[in-house]
């Protein structure tokens, strides 16, 4: 099985298990080719690549543009703050000019849930999905997913905590569906407005107390808190929610054993996590950064083939 299933990246729940490991194990090969003196592969000459982001980003654009660069992709990037969205064109037309300049592949963010999938019933490019609004983030699950398994080997029955915004955290979707899929057992954490009530249909527990969350886990992942996606207000303060879910060096010293420590970024210290957590020997958040353009080379990387 050296083949995906499917002809495009919209969500992890379109993938099957075996198209996760087919990703996971082809990024293990990059990730060899990345730590090489000279990192460049030949292995996109002559695709061209869209980066089309219409929400902000630093980390997932820049691992993406570095991925293609290490495949030798020609690539074009789009930003929607300096181009024609703000007059009034529609993302089809957007997309379609695009197109005519013979592109291969798009790798889009985009504040609408579901623009991904729309896209690819217009369009004939192979579409990676780099976050639909609060709805996926596949390759950051999928970077996850790796980054657990070089620390753990077979994740099954490995108990994983997602901890923080829930209700409006793309990571925490797509992460449920790929560590469930690999054998994982997931428990989501925060304060009951921030946990979406159709969490549980899922097949993940909600715990509403840290402490208990991470005596129980082998690895927490740590949310930040989406000020940007939130109309009202989900809780009483800052302050308050540092109090109760943020995760400290003292806390995280008086757990009866070592856990992993994980962040999607971007992070606010102080705030979901402590500087001495976030930069402390359990700690493999900069891991998943180089992770990153690994995960996001294979996925071009099999896409292109199909």
């Amino acid at each position: 099985m050296s083949q995906l299933s499917v002809n495009h990246l919209l969500g992890i729940k379109d993938i099957t298990k075996n198209d996760i490991q087919l990703i996971l194990d082809t990024a293990l090969n990059f990730k060899e080719v990345i730590n090489r003196p000279i990192k460049k592969v030949p292995s996109l000459r002559d695709v061209t690549i869209a980066n089309l982001f219409f929400e902000n980003s630093t980390r997932t654009r820049l691992s993406f543009e570095l991925a293609q660069k290490r495949l030798s992709a020609d690539t074009i990037n789009f930003s929607a703050a300096s181009s024609s969205v703000k007059k009034g064109e529609t993302l089809t037309d957007t997309v379609n000019n695009i197109l005519a300049m013979k592109v291969d592949m798009i790798v889009m963010r985009h504040s609408s849930p579901g623009a991904a999938v729309y896209l690819s019933n217009k369009v004939k490019a192979k579409i990676i999905n780099a976050g639909d609004g609060a709805h996926e983030h596949p390759t950051q699950a999928l970077l996850d997913a790796f980054s657990l398994q070089e620390k753990f080997g077979d994740l099954k029955g490995k108990k994983i905590a997602i901890i923080g915004d829930i209700l409006h955290s793309r990571v925490a979707l797509s992460n449920i569906f790929c560590l469930q899929k690999l054998g994982a057992q997931v428990k989501v954490c925060g304060p009951k407005t921030l946990i979406p009530k159709y969490v549980e249909s899922l097949g993940v527990t909600v715990e509403t107390d840290l402490r208990k969350t991470l005596e129980w886990c082998d690895a927490a992942n740590m949310l930040r808190i989406q000020l940007e996606r939130q109309d009202i207000k989900f809780f009483p303060s800052i302050r308050e929610y540092t109090m109760l879910y943020g995760l400290n060096k003292t806390m995280l010293d008086s757990l009866s054993k070592k856990i992993v420590i994980m962040h999607p970024g971007p992070i606010n210290r102080g705030v979901e996590i402590t500087s001495d957590v976030a930069d402390g020997s359990q700690s493999i958040i900069l891991d998943q950064v180089e992770n990153g353009v690994a995960v996001r080379m294979a996925v071009m990387f099999l896409l292109a083939g199909k």
